[in-house]
This record gives C-alpha cells, structure tokens and sequence, in this order.
C-alpha cells in the first residue's frame, strides 16, 4: 500500500475557497479515476509557513495504480487547480510507502 501525500500552502484570503473546492470537486474527481482507495484532508496546525496548510492524503494499493494516475490523469486535475488558485498557492507531492 502506498500513501500519495499532497501538502499544499495556501494564501489565507483564498482557503475557504479552495477547501470547499477541493471537498466538493477535486478530491471527487480524483477518486472518480479509481486509483485510489482512500483518502483524507488534513489542516497542518503548526506549520511554521505563511498562509494555511493543508495535506491531502490518497491510498493506492499498488505502485501500478499510482504510476497510471501519475500517467493518464494528475496533469490535467494538477493544472486544474493551478489555473483555479494561480499565484496563491504552493504544493508538494510526497509517495510514501507502508512499513507496519
């Protein structure tokens, strides 16, 4: 199992935004490809960074799974967001694997 971390430093004048937009349309979107078993949202509550920060979480099975979502379906969904929040906002991507 694999664990697709996305931490995400957003501007505080556009969070509520963007957190409505990812409950209601992006994390749906991504699930919709079916890549992905699980997922949560987390606020990161001592960031030591400017504006708010945010994780988003996603469980892949299989490394397959993850490399066909990185293939076929992140660059459309990541430049989505980027167009929607442009210049507000800074993410980063982390796969990390389950140990125990």
């Amino acid at each position: 199992m694999l664990l697709y971390n996305v931490t995400v430093i957003i501007e505080e004048t556009a969070a509520d935004e963007w957190l409505q937009w990812m409950k209601d349309i992006h994390i749906p979107e991504v699930m919709a490809t079916g890549k992905f078993v699980s997922n949560r949202l987390l606020k990161v509550l001592d960031s030591p960074n400017e504006g708010v920060t945010y994780c988003t979480q996603y469980v892949a099975e299989n490394l397959t799974d993850y490399n066909d979502y990185q293939q076929n379906h992140a660059p459309a969904l990541q430049s989505e967001l980027q167009s929607k929040f442009e210049n507000k906002l800074v993410a980063f991507r982390t796969l990390m694997e389950f140990v125990a």
